[in-house]
């Protein structure tokens, strides 16, 4: 492995052949972390700030990753070591375990995820898509925990099993054949620009009559269309993104709770701690300490 300038790589070992890669570049300059993968392997990469861009066949191909994206890599016919460049004031997980282990996570649901089942078995798979805000508080905990060293290992272990069913916890593929209306893409359109309606708003949401209204798609369209693209009704996706979005606000620092609290909608401080709660088990000043 090579790491250029100051920053920071550690390597967790869960398992044979599973472990965890938590990459930091806290400089102005770029980084380079280099790593045999063979391809026996499927990889997960997540990047929560900055970017990064993973160089193929001595460079001849790239793929980037921003802020907030994952990719997936799989190959069983070629080796994908990690030739990882990554930009200043990035930050990167990545998962990396056998084939055999991952099939053996899923190994009653293999027909559920496109490339476990017998058709894929000799090619290639690449995905890159969208962090969601259930996914992004999983990689803020394995970047930011603080435990003693005997607990890290089974700590790290259960949030990478919960990030893994959180990534697959989506059934596009299967609903596009349920629910013919999403293939059109004009609908697809309108649901997006009912989730970026509610998120603008967020402090003060439109009721779903209004927001059917408003994107030109019947009530029931919307609510069945959101769940479908986005895995939630639009309500529980704007809980999960308000939570997200104040759990940024608390960890910058810059906001007490009260002022998180009117930001994203609540007018008491008490109802916005009693969601907060809600969403991650904790009060907001106790999440807080636990990352310190």
């Amino acid at each position: 492995m090579k790491n250029v300038a100051k920053g920071s790589y550690e390597e967790i070992l869960i398992e044979d052949g599973f472990y965890v890669l938590k990459i930091q570049n806290e400089t102005e300059d770029k980084a380079l972390v280099e790593r045999e993968i063979d391809s026996s392997f499927i990889q997960f990469h997540f990047c929560l700030k900055g970017g990064s861009k993973f160089q193929f066949n001595q460079g001849n191909y790239q793929l980037e990753v921003s802020e907030e994206n994952s990719l997936l890599l799989y190959n069983t016919q070629l080796d994908l070591p990690l030739n990882l460049i990554i930009e200043p004031n990035s930050w990167l997980l990545s998962i990396v375990m056998t084939i055999r282990k991952f099939h053996s996570l899923f190994s009653n649901e293999a027909n559920y995820i496109p490339f476990l089942s017998d058709d894929f078995a000799e090619k290639k798979y690449y995905a890159q898509e969208m962090v969601s805000p259930a996914i992004a508080v999983v990689l803020s905990q394995l970047m930011n925990y603080n435990l003693h060293p005997f607990m890290k290992e089974l700590y790290v272990r259960g949030k990478v099993y919960e990030l893994i069913s959180l990534y697959f916890n989506k059934t596009q593929d299967a609903d596009l054949e349920q629910c013919p209306f999403l293939a059109d893409e004009d609908n697809v359109r309108r649901i997006k620009m009912a989730k970026e309606i509610i998120i603008s708003r967020m402090a003060e949401p439109p009721t779903l009559t209004e927001l059917s209204n408003e994107i030109g798609l019947s009530l029931r369209k919307l609510k069945e269309g959101f769940k479908q693209i986005y895995g939630d009704s639009v309500f529980g996706f704007l809980f999960d993104y308000k939570m997200e979005y104040a759990r940024k606000m608390l960890e910058s620092g810059k906001h007490n709770v009260n002022e998180v609290g009117l930001r994203v909608g609540y007018s008491t401080a008490s109802h916005f701690i009693a969601s907060f709660k809600k969403k991650y088990g904790t009060t907001p000043k106790k999440y807080l300490s636990s990352i310190v």
